[in-house]
């Protein structure tokens, strides 16, 4: 695809350092360093600048680290000083209101007494637009390092309480032995075509109007392409024929691996599976240029930020390889 990268989430080319993550030395000498810095996550949510939504960056000798985690996580290198991911969870704001947490839309912000005003943690999805490539890129790594790390305490061959090792990229069991890693999920998205035509569908519980490509996880022993075809014609009742490549997005809400894919259907006729979606419906190029423009009666398009937008965009403007 000419713009495979420019998604959001897409890259910055981050130094990972990934040849100090097991080295005790390197590690301590990287955390003494006075120009290394630190990213804050505080439930899944990225410390930000309120008004720029710049992603903040603190010196490790600030004051509020010292109420997170014992363990920082190296998320890699910029300018030549080490990054590292601070898991601030445990600190509960005296004003939340958690009714929002966690929903499909979040506008809160918690604001930690001890950080200078301006700076807030707020959701991800309501703020991805607004970072840069290299920001994104820590965010999102940020956010899904440690979001398995608190979901993965326990060593799941033998049960036992697992450590972490490896600056954060690995989680060992001193009881059996088993070595754990990183989980990341690997999803489908489909740009579903039929002449004219884009394939699009909602979940139930989306905001009135919204619609997106389907997508469904792929399953063990499948590739990409069954894949497509398979959640396809299970969601909506299209068979489809050929699938190709076109982009992939880092997904952060826990750890998913977007593959966004293009089929051609070799049917329109609509199948419904109603415990999957709430409505799906075949939609004019022309249509949809005007839903982006805003001026659709009922279609909204997908968020700003995630691959379905993206590819959708891309497709309007044929731009796609």
């Amino acid at each position: 695809m000419k713009h495979a990268e420019t998604v959001t989430f897409g890259g910055s080319a981050l130094d990972r350092a990934a040849e100090i993550r097991g080295d005790a030395a390197a590690l301590a000498a990287a955390q003494a360093d006075p120009q290394a810095r630190a990213v804050l996550i505080w439930r899944g949510k990225p410390l930000l600048d309120e008004e720029t939504g710049a992603l903040i960056r603190l010196p490790l000798d600030h004051p509020v680290l010292a109420q997170g985690d014992d363990d920082l996580m190296l998320l890699g290198r910029e300018g030549g000083a080490a990054i590292f991911a601070c898991n601030l969870s445990a600190w509960e704001p005296v004003d939340l209101d958690g009714g929002t947490l966690g929903h499909f839309v979040d506008a809160s912000v918690q604001r930690h007494p001890d950080l200078p005003g301006g700076m807030g943690f707020a959701e991800l999805r309501m703020n991805m637009t607004r970072l840069t490539p290299r920001d994104a890129e820590l965010a999102a790594t940020a956010k899904a390092i440690l979001g398995w790390h608190d979901s993965h305490g326990f060593c799941s061959r033998c049960g036992s309480k697992s450590e972490i090792i490896n600056a954060g990229w690995q989680r060992a069991c001193r009881d059996c032995g088993a070595q754990h890693f990183p989980r990341t999920d690997p999803v489908v998205i489909m740009l579903i075509t039929h002449g004219n035509s884009v394939l699009v569908g909602r979940s139930p519980g989306w905001p009135e109007g919204m619609y997106s490509l389907l997508a469904g996880f792929v399953e063990p022993g499948e590739t990409l392409e069954a894949a497509v075809r398979r959640e396809v014609l299970e969601e909506a009742g299209i068979p489809v024929g050929q699938v190709s490549y076109l982009a992939s997005q880092p997904w952060p809400f826990p750890a998913s691996l977007m593959f966004g894919c293009r089929g051609e259907a070799l049917a329109r006729d609509i199948t419904l599976d109603p415990v999957e979606l709430e409505d799906a419906r075949w939609v004019s190029r022309e249509e949809m240029a005007t839903a982006f423009a805003g001026d659709h009666p009922v279609l909204l398009p997908a968020r700003k930020g995630a691959i379905a937008q993206f590819l959708l965009r891309n497709w309007l403007a044929d731009t796609l390889d």
